[in-house]
Order: C-alpha cells, then sequence, then structure tokens
C-alpha cells in the first residue's frame, strides 16, 4: 500500500511557521519536537510538516534551494479552498502573509487569490471547483 503522508517545508522558525498556519488555518498541531527543529499540522491524512533549515541540512546532504523573499517564489503551492476568499486572505495577512496575486474570478467560476507566507512559500486560497 502507498500514501502519500506529508508535506515538508524547510523553515527558519518552525514554531513561527506553524503558528501561521494554525491561526490563519485552523489546523489542529499533531506536534513539535522538544527541540522545536520539527513539526506537523493535522489536515486530514497527510500532514502539512515543518522542518528546521539546520535539520533539513542534515538530511539532505547534497544541500537544496532555501525560499527567500527577494526571490520568485518556487514552483509549487499549497492550495487552500474557502467559501469567503477575502476575508481569509485579509486573516492571512494579518498573519504576516503577502498578497502576492489579488483576487480574481477565473473563467470557470472559481475565486483565486495567491499570498506568500512568512517563510515565501506559494500559497493559494481559492473557492472549491464546482
Amino acid at each position: 500500500m502507498i500514501k502519500f503522508k506529508y508535506v515538508i517545508l524547510y523553515v527558519e522558525d518552525v514554531e513561527k511557521s506553524m503558528n501561521f498556519y494554525h491561526q490563519t488555518f485552523d489546523l489542529p498541531v499533531k506536534f513539535i519536537t522538544p527541540e522545536k527543529d520539527y513539526g506537523e499540522l493535522l489536515t486530514g491524512e497527510t500532514s502539512l510538516s515543518f522542518a528546521s533549515i539546520s535539520l533539513a541540512g542534515s538530511n539532505i546532504k547534497k544541500g537544496f534551494i532555501s525560499s527567500k523573499s527577494e526571490e520568485k517564489p518556487f514552483g509549487i503551492e499549497l492550495g487552500f479552498t474557502t467559501d469567503d476568499v477575502e476575508k481569509l486572505v485579509e486573516k492571512a495577512v494579518d498573519n504576516g502573509a503577502v498578497i502576492y496575486e489579488d483576487v480574481a474570478v477565473k473563467p470557470w467560476g472559481q475565486k483565486v487569490a495567491y499570498v506568500k507566507d512568512p517563510d515565501h512559500y506559494l500559497v493559494e486560497i481559492c473557492t472549491e471547483i464546482l
């Protein structure tokens, strides 16, 4: 059996990053290590996880590219659906996100906006596709 179990974001401050997602998207905290270098938030069957840059560096010996504010975001996004895109975008910004693309309505009727989280990862906030 194969399951897609988690996504890990490499961040400077695991606790701060987890707090952003917990406070903005109401994701329950599954756990955080006593060293606060790794933690997981519950999102259903797949966890949204966070590892410190130093912990990630100890696991990924060949190195990796860190997310940086002066750079364009990576070519990936985390997606969250809501009935009120504007309200959730405002909440995200109040918690430290930056608007990357304003709210727009797609030709198929879906409302979509993009923010960069405090670690500069791209987050889509949208309505369900009907």
